[in-house]
Formats: structure tokens, sequence, C-alpha cells
């Protein structure tokens, strides 16, 4: 079997590219890296990508000079997860208060890690795990 590495990227459709940027942005500190009317890349520590794509942006190929990328989309209510150190916990919980964003649930693992569950603009699932949620991590 040929070796593969870690996630590169990620998607997520979303109905305003603005909306959802600036969440990103503005809550969990991505950096933007490419963008245009359908789409936009943006930087997740430790080396990932997510992309947000405009619903149904993407349902057709799109040719660039480099190639043409597949068509993809994505409907309903979806789910992603980053890591946080363990000291990072009560820190995120307070951010995420500032931001006037509400913990949708907060669950405490068997093998010891901790997650915090809110949601983004279009209702998608987003978590922030400290180790033990996963044996990898």
């Amino acid at each position: 079997m040929p070796r593969l590495g870690a996630i590169l990227e990620t998607a997520l459709y979303v109905a305003d590219l603005d909306v959802s940027h600036d969440f990103y942005a503005r809550v969990l500190g991505f950096e933007q890296f490419l963008r245009d009317d359908r789409m936009c890349a943006m930087g997740v520590p430790g080396g990932g990508v997510l992309l947000l794509f405009r619903s149904g942006g993407s349902a057709s190929p799109s040719h660039t000079p480099q190639g043409t990328i597949p068509a993809h989309d994505g409907r309903g209510t979806l789910h992603l997860a980053f890591s946080i150190p363990r000291n990072e916990l009560d820190a995120w919980a307070t951010h995420l208060a500032a931001e006037r964003v509400p913990i949708e649930s907060r669950i405490t693992w068997p093998a010891g890690g901790t997650s915090l569950y809110f949601r983004d603009p279009d209702d998608h699932s987003v978590e922030v795990a400290t180790p033990g949620l996963w044996p990898t991590w």
C-alpha cells in the first residue's frame, strides 16, 4: 500500500462566503490563502487547509490554467474538529463566549480528552478537542 500523510484539506459548503470567511478568521484565526467568487481557502495551523465553497458554486468542473478540478458539492449540516492543547481548553471557552459563539456541548471522553462543540454561520458543527479524544490524538 502506498503511504498517506495527514488530511491536507477539508471542505464546507456555505451560503455566504463573506460571513463564513469572517467567522473562521475572527473566531478561529484562520488566514486566507486564496479567494474567488466561488471559494475561499484558509490556512489551518498545523498545515491543513479549510476550503469554504459557496453552495452550488463548484457543482460544475472548474477549469484552471493548471487543469480541471472535478465538480463537487455538499448539502446538510456537516462536522469538523480541530485539535487544541489541553491547557488551552478554558481559553477557548472564554474566547468563544467573548465572540458570542455559544458552546452547544462539552464532552469529556473516556481517555481523558475534552471537546467543545459550537456552530458556524451555516449551522455546521465545529469542535475543538484536547488530546485523549482518539488514539491518534
